[in-house]
């Protein structure tokens, strides 16, 4: 079976350039990565011979001395499994080593007892090598917290599957055989985001999912914030001023009563989000209310965590994005309302979302874990 190479600190610190920044000549990966030209000659040659990097034509260099080879990423190296955990469902895809999904599949769950997700997680791993051979690594993500403990990843809670204290990343390896990452899936769509979507450029980036639930990841000088016990991002139960509603954990007036999927479908009477929005656009008051209590609630945390982090950039996604992005005035009054005099007005950008874009998040999460 295909092993990904063992890399020592130098030669990731090259790969890893190319990965995320573009093709790079050696001139300027020497530069940026402050090793010497011979050095940097030496690793680029390892890396071509591992089939990960290739060489492409010299770039001219102004005034005297040797034209600078660049190199080009090989994406085709290796593949990388992605899954993403919901309470009745895995979604599944391969990317390659640029993340360019490659397949998609989805499942039912047999039920949420651990053994049998497990189970069904190694069945689509083994399915994916009949076409992708040169597996290398696995993202797994969910909607829970996921806490180190000893190196090794463990669900410490999960509402949606109902697990607690889940050793995870070791159940998965020994299932699968790859290198596994286990992670929250809004952090793993924010690392996705930071390196290959909508904040590629910007070293801080926070990135807000919407759907069942609210979650936040934040990246700070080009790291994720991990938090101490893995908990980073909860905006969920922040008090956004609105009363007569609350969260399932009874919270009067916070995010939670208002933003998420049964937030909206209790205050609407619709269960949906396409459906309430849809009840909204014909006319149907209730469903406009609730939509626009949404959007306020959303707009105190994006205005929250700008005044904190001072992010260069907020992305909003998910599959409730429609629904709060309803009323986009009324987000963005929300924001400027809540905003610190000296905080600048976050660059927001409504991001386009499909539910695989967890599972393609939890695949880049895997490439961050070995590269």
């Amino acid at each position: 079976m295909w092993r990904w190479p063992t890399l020592h600190e130098t030669q990731r610190t090259v790969l890893l350039d190319v990965l995320v920044h573009g093709s790079r000549s050696r001139a300027e990966l020497a530069r940026r990565t402050g090793l010497s030209r011979t050095t940097l000659s030496r690793l680029s040659r390892d890396l071509v011979d591992l089939g990960l990097v290739e060489e492409g034509e010299a770039t001219p260099l102004v005034g005297r001395g040797r034209p600078s080879e660049v190199l080009h990423l090989r994406k085709e190296s290796a593949q990388f499994a992605g899954i993403k955990l919901t309470g009745d469902a895995l979604y599944a895809v391969v990317t390659d080593l640029h993340a360019t999904v490659l397949t998609t599949v989805e499942h039912p769950l047999p039920s949420r007892a651990v053994d049998d997700v497990v189970g069904l997680i190694a069945e689509v791993v083994d399915g994916f090598r009949d076409d992708h051979p040169k597996l290398a690594s696995l993202g797994i993500c969910l909607a829970g917290d996921v806490h180190t403990e000893g190196g090794r990843a463990v669900v410490v809670g999960s509402h949606f599957l109902g697990w607690d204290e889940v050793p995870l990343q070791s159940l998965a390896e020994a299932a699968t055989g790859l290198p596994t990452s286990i992670s929250n899936d809004v952090q793993a769509l924010t690392v996705a985001h930071h390196w290959f979507g909508a904040g590629v450029g910007r070293r801080s980036l926070v990135v807000i999912g919407l759907g069942a639930g609210i979650g936040s990841g934040i990246v700070v000088n080009d790291e994720l914030v991990r938090g101490a016990k893995g908990h980073p991002g909860k905006i969920g139960h922040l008090p956004v001023g609105e009363t007569g509603a609350t969260c399932d954990r009874g919270h009067v007036g916070c995010v939670s009563a208002f933003v998420t999927g049964p937030a909206i479908s209790r205050n609407s009477g619709i269960d949906g989000f396409s459906e309430v929005v849809e009840a909204a656009r014909a006319g149907d008051a209730r469903a406009r209310t609730a939509l626009r209590s949404a959007a306020r609630a959303l707009g105190t945390a994006v205005a929250v965590l700008q005044n904190l982090v001072d992010p260069e950039r907020i992305v909003v996604t998910g599959e409730g994005l429609d629904a709060v992005a309803y009323d986009r005035s009324e987000l963005e009054s929300a924001i400027a309302a809540r905003l610190d005099p000296a905080s600048v007005a976050p660059d927001l950008d409504l991001h386009p979302f499909r539910f695989a874009d967890y599972a393609w998040g939890a695949a880049i999460s895997a490439i961050r874990h070995i590269v």
